[in-house]
C-alpha cells in the first residue's frame, strides 16, 4: 500500500516539528553544560586568587618574584619533607573531618 503525496507531506511535517523540538532540546542541554562549566571554572579562579593573596599576606617578599622565580621558590618549598608531611596531614585531617560530617558523626 502506497502512501499518497499528502500523507507523505504531513509525516514530513511532523517528522520535522520533531526534529526541531529535539535540537532545541539538544540546545538547552548543551547550554546548561556550558553554565555549569564555567561555574567550576569561576570557582576555581576564585580559590586560586583566594590562595594566591594568602601566600602574599603570609610572605609579602613573593610579591616581587617573577613567575617563574615564584614557582621555583613553591617547587623548593613544597619539595621539604616537612612540606610534604604537613600537606599529606592537612589532606588526611581534611578527609576525616569531611568523611564526619557526611557520615552525621
Amino acid at each position: 500500500m502506497e502512501k499518497s503525496l499528502e500523507q507523505l507531506k504531513q509525516e514530513y511535517e511532523k517528522t520535522t516539528v520533531l526534529l526541531e523540538r529535539e535540537e532545541r532540546k539538544m540546545q538547552r542541554l548543551k547550554n546548561r553544560q556550558a553554565y555549569l562549566e564555567s561555574g567550576s571554572r569561576k570557582q576555581r579562579t576564585h580559590r586560586l586568587i583566594n590562595r594566591g593573596v594568602a601566600i602574599e599576606s603570609i610572605a609579602p617578599q613573593t610579591k616581587e618574584l617573577t613567575e617563574t622565580e615564584f614557582y621555583s621558590l613553591m617547587e623548593s618549598i613544597l619539595n621539604l619533607p616537612q612540606a610534604e608531611h604537613f600537606t599529606r596531614s592537612a589532606a588526611e585531617n581534611h578527609a576525616r573531618i569531611s568523611g564526619q560530617e557526611k557520615g552525621g558523626d
